[in-house]
């Protein structure tokens, strides 16, 4: 009585609906089940860009999301030590270059007074050695002042690798010592990283293609990694996917993970009908149809077609039609 009753109203609130041309048997398949986790934007290398000297920072090139090239200088760091000392060395230069002069006039003088024999081997030899010592500590002194022009160029910043600047902490005027970060470049390459619950770490194989949401459009990626140690309950691991933008870095990704399978009853989406809130089949018997009422669950892609898991209603083998509008017959007992 109450099937009759509830047949009247599906009757006056539906348009009248009639099988058309085409069968779909309802099948039992094995189906992969789907985690949704939330990966995150990550540069494969994390680098700081490091000062090489202590000083005072003059001038920085670039700021958070500047794209650098491998050697490209971004920042100058000046210490004014170094310039007085440079100072120094080539006031020192001067002075040994005036005395080597001087040396090189009495060596002249005394080669002179040897011919005529007015003087002595020996005080020739010291004459000879003068020179020979004033010469060796202009080149050692000359060495000194490349050391210090080394260390000063050492106040250019390079960028240690080619990538994106995702943290400056410094500003102009800064003074900042020797290692101390100025900018922090990411390269390498940008994946997702997981964090997914131990219960699944079981059904996470390397290699295995997972679903990727980004703005709007799901995308296939691959699982490249799976570390070994499990950090507060949770697996890491790594996907790559190509193309993958990577403006925001540390943005969070919805990701779908396949963590399982199961057997689900499967009909074409196009298949099931909407009225009123409620989803609808046709089911042939025979040569007589019926309208049953389902309830769906999650969509699946086998092949290429879009199939929709039916929770209740259904059962294997039973044959549907698709549904078009015309009169409708209730089948008994549904």
């Amino acid at each position: 009585m109450r099937m009759n009753v509830f047949a009247a109203v599906i009757g006056a609130l539906l348009p009248f609906i009639t099988p058309a041309h085409g069968e779909e048997a309802v099948v039992q398949a094995t189906v992969t089940e789907w985690k949704a986790v939330f990966g995150k934007v990550e540069a494969r290398d994390n680098v700081p860009a490091r000062s090489r000297i202590g000083g005072t920072l003059t001038e920085i090139s670039v700021s958070e999301g500047t794209d650098v090239t491998e050697g490209q200088q971004i920042a100058t760091i000046y210490d004014a030590k170094l310039a007085l000392q440079l100072e120094s060395i080539e006031a020192q230069i001067g002075a040994l270059k005036s005395q080597l002069e001087n040396a090189q006039t009495e060596l002249t003088r005394g080669e002179d007074l040897l011919a005529r024999g007015v003087t002595t081997v020996q005080r020739l030899d010291a004459l000879r050695t003068q020179v020979d010592v004033l010469e060796n500590q202009i080149e050692a002194t000359e060495a000194e002042k490349r050391v210090v022009e080394e260390r000063a160029a050492e106040g250019a910043v390079l960028a240690p690798i080619s990538g994106r600047v995702l943290n400056v902490p410094v500003t102009t005027g800064s003074v900042v010592m020797p290692g101390e970060p100025v900018a922090i470049i990411g390269g390498g390459g940008f994946f997702l990283r997981l964090a997914v619950p131990e219960r699944h770490a079981a059904f996470l194989k390397e290699g295995a293609d997972i679903q990727i949401e980004e703005a709007g459009e799901t995308r296939t990626g691959r699982l490249a990694k799976v570390y070994p140690q499990i950090e507060n309950g949770r697996v890491i691991s790594d996907v790559e996917v190509e193309g993958m933008s990577a403006r925001y870095v540390d943005a969070r990704v919805l990701v779908r993970l396949p963590v399982g399978e199961t057997r689900a009853l499967l009909v074409p989406a196009d298949m099931v009908a909407t009225r009123m809130g409620l989803d609808f089949v046709t089911v042939k018997s025979g040569d007589h149809t019926a309208l049953r009422t389902i309830v769906p669950g999650e969509h699946h892609v086998i092949d290429g077609r879009d199939m929709v898991d039916v929770l209740s209603g259904l059962s294997a083998g039973e044959v549907i039609v698709p549904t078009v509008e015309a009169e409708y017959t209730p089948s008994e007992g549904h």
